[in-house]
């Protein structure tokens, strides 16, 4: 009698580790949203240009015949962003930092603000014509989203403002093995890379400088211990739990 208690306190004990819940702390995310302010104010974010960006400069003014000198045809094959836009003259940021514009030549760009490096270009052009338009895009923007994500891979994105929210949206959000308190994102800004953490189950990482993801970021999802146990018992979990069941009533069998 004493022997098959035993063993029905070893049954509760695997039936009640199975189905036991995981904590709300561990999965949710924002759980102190509540808590917070009802509006906040909304970051001024804007991305800085890196090296090896690829952008797309259009010089505009009042006489279009001037900007012609300025906006050369495409001459090194065709870049096209979501298969709409063909023969856009496109500059690369090249690992000094600069770029060669036409009639101004080199231009130093990397580490600038979208704005900034506008502004440097519209001087630089003022010399030349009379109220230029500087229009100027990132056509490589990119992030990269790997580890406990459903869809991890390389993400281009069509705009220059991405939230890690919209992120995880893409990869498909985290699964349920992957750490929401330690989100590692990988970036490199003036020549260093940093490694920077994120809890995302508190509401004030929207405040944070990593709320908003810059080119060529990468998001690493880690995994919690139960994915790390399970890699160490193995995925047939459920076979060896059915073996191990079989041996126990085999045991009481014999026992009786």
């Amino acid at each position: 009698m004493k022997f098959n208690t035993f063993i029905k306190a070893i049954f509760l004990f695997v039936a009640i580790t199975l189905v036991s819940c995981a904590s709300r702390k561990n999965v949710a995310y924002l759980q102190d949203v509540d808590s917070e302010k009802n509006s906040a104010e909304l970051l001024n974010y804007e991305p800085r240009l890196q090296k090896d960006d690829l952008l797309s400069i259009i010089i505009s003014a009042d006489q279009p015949e001037a900007t012609l000198p300025f906006n050369m045809p495409q001459i090194q094959g065709n870049y096209q962003v979501n298969e709409n836009q063909d023969g856009i003259k496109t500059y690369l940021i090249d690992s000094y930092g600069d770029i060669q514009f036409p009639v101004i030549g080199k231009v130093r760009l990397a580490g600038l603000s979208r704005t900034d490096a506008v502004k440097k270009i519209e001087n630089e052009v003022k010399l030349y014509i009379t109220n230029p338009t500087v229009n100027l895009r990132i056509l490589n923007y990119k992030v990269a989203v790997i580890g406990e994500v459903n869809k991890p891979g390389n993400y281009k994105i069509a705009s220059e403002r991405l939230t890690l929210l919209e992120a995880l949206s893409q990869a498909g959000d985290l699964t349920i093995y992957g750490k929401r308190n330690n989100v590692l994102i990988i970036r490199e800004s003036d020549g260093k890379r940093t490694f920077n953490r994120v809890d995302m189950t508190k509401a004030d990482f929207v405040s944070s400088p990593y709320y908003y993801l810059s080119q060529n970021d990468v998001v690493v999802i880690e995994p919690n211990k139960t994915r790390v146990n399970s890699s160490v018992i193995g995925p047939d979990v459920a076979a060896v739990i059915s073996a191990l069941s079989v041996l126990v009533s085999l045991t009481i069998l014999l026992t009786r």
